[in-house]
């Protein structure tokens, strides 16, 4: 209620004290609108991705999942690594690359003197496509949105993609696996370097192909210390 001076000054006259309630400045930033469903990707923080990562229903993945996987690791990483889409543990757990896989890859980044604490891991897909199939181009469409805005928000020196599909994604190409390795890429939305190599599921399947990796991953570590 707005009291004029002299409103003020009879109360003080009667003895009555006058009280208001004291202003609060409230922060700019406070006073947009709140987020909703509404709201674009780009436009959110990285908690509020993760929670609407965590809801979404974009695609029929949904339907079957246990839980999404967003990723994990340091949000101020150097390097980022890309795979596909999460398997049966990784939908478990709501974690990458924690099955088979992962425990190959922790050992890759150790080699290099880097663990999932120091990079971040994420994958194109958030939620497990059934039977661990390949994604389809609609699903790749729908959820890539969540990648982009990680991608933007970590602003890593390095971008790796493990194997095809991720490679094949974030190139925009369709050029084979063994012809992209060994050649610095361009992710097109921030410029960022990229490099590509095998995904460890197929290391596994294919260990011949280990001591290719291992060149990768020496040309990781080449170029994310070469600025330090």
């Amino acid at each position: 209620m707005n009291v004029t001076t002299e409103k003020k000054q009879l109360l003080k006259a009667l003895g009555i004290e006058y009280w208001h309630k004291p202003e609060v400045n409230v922060p700019a930033d406070e006073l947009a609108a709140p987020v909703t469903t509404q709201t674009p990707v780009d436009a959110l923080s990285i908690e509020q991705l993760r929670e609407r990562v965590a809801h979404c229903e974009r695609c029929e993945l949904h339907c079957s999942r246990t839980q999404t996987v967003f990723g994990v690791g340091a949000l101020d990483a150097d390097v980022m690594f890309v795979g596909e889409a999460p398997g049966q543990q990784e939908d478990l757990k709501g974690e990458p690359f924690v099955g088979p896989a992962g425990q190959l890859l922790d050992k890759m980044l150790a080699s290099i003197e880097l663990s999932r604490q120091t990079v971040f891991i994420a994958n194109v897909l958030k939620c497990r496509p059934p039977f661990n199939r390949d994604p389809s181009a609609e699903e790749v469409a729908l959820c890539t949105a969540y990648l982009d805005r990680q991608i933007g928000f970590i602003k890593p020196k390095l971008i790796v993609a493990l194997g095809r599909i991720a490679a094949h994604y974030l190139l925009q190409t369709t050029t084979s696996l063994a012809n992209l390795r060994g050649t610095v890429h361009t992710y097109h939305a921030t410029g960022t370097p990229l490099l590509v190599t095998y995904h460890p599921a197929y290391l596994l399947r294919t260990p011949a192909d280990k001591r290719k990796a291992y060149q990768d991953l020496l040309q990781i570590k080449s170029m994310i210390t070469q600025d330090d």
